[in-house]
């Protein structure tokens, strides 16, 4: 239908024509037939690739909207005290809607260890605390960071707490601390270097 639309104008233009040989002519019906063909397929795809990035537009803002809440604490220079309890306030939560929480965190090159310990409690309005001890894999055994990023920065989405409904209203509080601890060393490492950033991210769970 589409080669009928295109081939059909031209010949009946061209047959209007009393001037050219016939091969003058067969070659204007090619030349003419060809570019129309060209320019149809040149506005095909410029029509997919609009629609492609439309498209990724719509997802990329779906992703954006099941973000409740995203927040970080900056380390100075790098470095994650052990008593530095990192605290986090969730407010005027839905009641009703099921939340996934992440623990989002930055290192460095510098950062030591493979895995990393963390320790997360959740205090609801009432005062009811739950203390949970984490660990995380921060690289692969060959030593490449799971994080995301393309500079020295890595950035790893940790899961924290799956599929949770924040039932009462009032201020929930997260807070977040290291708890490394070397081999035969019961005290802990101090000071862990590597760590920039710590965060939190509330979303809607999706099904």
């Amino acid at each position: 239908m589409l080669l009928v639309r295109i081939v059909l104008p031209v010949l009946i233009s061209l047959k209007a024509e009393e001037t050219g040989t016939r091969t003058e002519t067969r070659t204007r019906i090619e030349t003419v037939i060809r570019t129309r063909i060209e320019i149809v397929i040149e506005i095909k795809r410029r029509m997919r690739s609009i629609f492609c990035c439309f498209l990724a537009l719509v997802l990329f803002a779906s992703c954006d909207s099941n973000i409740i809440k995203s927040e970080y604490r900056t380390l100075e220079d790098g470095v994650w005290n052990k008593d530095n309890v990192l605290e986090f306030s969730l407010s005027e939560m839905d009641t009703v809607t099921e939340h996934d929480i992440f623990i989002n965190v930055r290192n460095d090159n510098t950062f030591p260890y493979s895995n990393l310990f963390i320790i997360a409690a959740l205090t609801t309005p009432e005062g009811e605390v739950t203390k949970d001890t984490l660990e995380y894999a921060m690289s692969l055994p060959d030593g490449t960071w799971l994080g995301k990023g393309n500079g020295s920065i890595k950035e790893s989405k940790l899961w924290y707490k799956e599929n949770i409904v924040f039932s009462t209203s009032g201020v929930y509080t997260i807070e977040v601390s290291q708890a490394m601890r070397k081999n035969g060393n019961v005290s802990g490492i101090i000071n862990l270097e590597g760590i920039t950033d710590v965060g939190i991210e509330v979303t809607k769970s999706t099904p």
